[in-house]
């Protein structure tokens, strides 16, 4: 066993992460961190291994088939946790209540004001990024930008433009969405 633990952990451990890597390949999108965290999971799962190893067969394939294993059950793990914080998230545009004109968003504090920042003039000119932004939206949703800056509340936006809660609220998503507002920064 002396030989086996010198052939894998010989060249900081070259051979055995080597086989991680093959193994990870499959999953592929992994940041350095999660990949010191499989390395670390193999260091344990080496351990176990040389203590349950029955010579039945190579070791090279026993090892194997326990890191594909373990590595496995981790990404499962790790995925099944990300599912269930998506189930818990909520839409920043979402009502708050009885009141369809108050939604989440509009009650988290932030001194960034999204509105201000596009209607903030330097002279007489906008600035090329703020040209940029104003050119993705549609002519209804400059409009509502507009409205919204002046201080219009949802309910008089939608009576001033006649258009119903859904459109505004398309609009205000495209307002507001990261693809657009992302020109700003």
């Amino acid at each position: 066993m002396e030989a086996v633990l010198t052939t894998y952990y010989a060249d900081n451990a070259r051979k055995l992460h080597r086989m991680v890597d093959k193994i990870l390949l499959k999953f592929g999108g992994l940041s350095d961190k999660d990949m010191d965290d499989f390395y670390s999971l193999a260091n344990e799962v080496f351990v176990d291994v040389m203590r349950r190893y029955d010579h039945a067969q190579p070791f090279e394939v026993f090892l194997y088939s326990c890191l594909s294993n373990r590595i496995k059950t981790e990404m499962t793990r790790r995925h099944r946790e990300k599912r269930m914080a998506d189930r818990l998230s909520v839409s920043i545009d979402m009502p708050i209540g009885d009141e369809e004109d108050v939604t989440v968003g509009d009650m988290i504090a932030d001194s960034f004001d999204m509105e201000q920042e596009v209607l903030q003039e330097k002279g007489e000119r906008y600035s090329k990024r703020m040209r940029l932004y104003l050119s993705r939206l549609s002519d209804l949703q400059r409009e509502v930008l507009q409205l919204t800056t002046a201080g219009y509340l949802p309910g008089e936006i939608r009576k001033e433009l006649q258009i119903n809660a859904k459109q505004y609220t398309d609009c205000n998503t495209a307002i507001r969405s990261y693809r657009n507002v992302s020109v700003l920064f």
